[in-house]
């Protein structure tokens, strides 16, 4: 039984994508929000798992509205955190196996997709959405889900040095597709780094503008090895839009930077799109606390664009 948040509002603990798998036995991966609300659909699914096997007629999708508020008249899911969901239980059928298979292999190889879930069925298309999640219901109780597959946010991280590194390991936990850029061969945190999904070396940083193109969901972290480097990368990206735009500096390096794109006639706006000090101001010393406050900041720029 595939479960998925299709509808949420307020403070669901449970939002739109968020999606399990449940089967007969209670073996399940993913979540739909947790606490007693998720265990009392597991228990569901599980039961109409069981029932189905006994039936000559296959079960259909069934929608079910969730109210946080012990207060509510119906649908209450036992939690009191307040805010709405809606919650789809889709048993998979024996002819849905070919989609499933196409939908595996598109994650696999790392590419988009459009997985569809309605009163017809389940299924696939290798078509990109212009949205991350769709979800309609007519008055006829015709409904319809659409998500965007595979990864939805890439990172690319500019410099395979120790916080690259840190940063890379901390983030391949996420939802991100993840691309390190280098210009010295042979470094061994860049060998290290079994966490991006890519690493590209480049001749020098001036490359970038031909790599990373603007868009949604496109996040720039720069942390090079020095100043000229850091600045050869900024140059490269600047007239670009992401989502986010981050540079690893002191202080005292990025106000000479900013001084010279200045005099040199740089834009303001394009000055003030970049994140530094880079990441949440939380006293961070190694490496690893630095990719903390770095993760942390990304995911608050993502979660406040949403």
């Amino acid at each position: 039984m595939l479960l998925y948040v299709v509808v949420s509002n307020g403070s669901s603990p449970g939002r739109q994508g968020f999606c399990m798998a449940v089967n007969a036995a209670g073996a399940m991966e993913g979540s739909i929000g947790g606490g007693i609300m998720e265990h009392k659909f597991v228990e569901l699914a599980k039961e109409q798992l069981k029932e189905q096997a006994t039936r000559d007629k296959q079960q259909e999708g069934l929608l079910k509205k969730q109210v946080h508020d012990k207060s509510a008249a119906i649908n209450q899911s036992g939690m009191i955190c307040s805010g709405e969901q809606t919650i789809l239980l889709y048993p998979v059928k024996q002819q849905d196996n070919e989609t499933v298979e196409q939908l595996i292999a598109s994650i696999e190889q790392y590419k988009n997709g459009t997985v569809q879930l309605s009163s017809q069925g389940l299924s696939f298309s290798a078509a990109i959405p212009a949205v991350d999640y769709y979800f309609s219901m007519t008055e006829n109780n015709e409904w319809v889900y659409k998500e965007k597959t595979g990864y939805k946010n890439h990172l690319y991280i500019v410099g395979g040095g120790h916080c690259a590194l840190a940063l890379s390991k901390l983030m391949r936990e996420m939802d991100y597709y993840i691309v390190v850029y280098e210009d010295r061969e042979n470094l061994h945190t860049v060998s290290q780094n079994t966490f991006a999904h890519e690493i590209i070396i480049v001749e020098d940083y001036t490359a970038l503008s031909f790599h990373i193109a603007s868009g949604r969901n496109q996040y720039v972290v720069v942390m090079t090895v020095g100043y000229r480097s850091d600045d050869m990368a900024i140059r490269s990206l600047l007239d670009k839009q992401f989502t986010y735009f981050g540079v690893l500096g002191s202080k005292k390096k990025m106000e000479e930077l900013f001084i010279t794109y200045r005099e040199e006639g740089f834009e303001e706006n394009l000055l003030q799109r970049i994140n530094t000090p880079i990441g949440l101001a939380i006293s961070s010393k190694t490496p690893e606390e630095i990719a903390v406050s770095i993760a942390a900041q990304i995911i608050q720029v993502k979660n406040q664009s949403i």
